[in-house]
């Protein structure tokens, strides 16, 4: 089950940071970095944690409400090591091109999107008799 688990959530999680990657990269053209992340963020957030409920954790009796709301603190966590990563890279970089700040974004998804497996499989969408680790 793990591995169905993981190689969904992968499949999906490279969709979601390719689609956030392109409308932030998209965005970017008329909205500074944090606004262009955040609209990015929470559009692919939205699909993200319904296409991981219907396919990934399909076994689990986890409500739509439920795992939206899960997904939403998930969100939070997510917009700020996203948005950090970029504005640091601004700041460190400062002529750095959109594309060049795209690639750093994805990268900093990459890490959250771990931890989003994690807490997603063991809390959010917990089997019914899953103890808590």
């Amino acid at each position: 089950m793990l591995t169905w688990e993981a190689g969904c959530f992968v499949a999906i999680g490279i969709v979601s940071t390719a689609g956030q990657a392109l409308l932030y990269w998209l965005l970017r053209g008329w909205w500074p970095p944090a606004a262009a992340n955040l609209v990015s963020l929470l559009v692919l957030t939205v699909l993200n944690t319904e296409a991981n409920r219907r396919l990934t954790f399909r076994h689990t009796a986890a409500p739509p409400v439920r795992a939206h709301l899960g997904a939403g603190a998930l969100f939070l966590l997510g917009y700020l090591l996203t948005s950090g990563a970029v504005l640091g890279f601004r700041r460190a970089v400062p002529g750095a091109s959109p594309a060049a700040e795209t690639a750093v974004l994805a990268a900093a998804s990459v890490a959250v999107t771990v931890v989003r497996f994690l807490v997603l499989r063991l809390a959010v969408f917990r089997r019914p008799g899953r103890r808590r680790a």
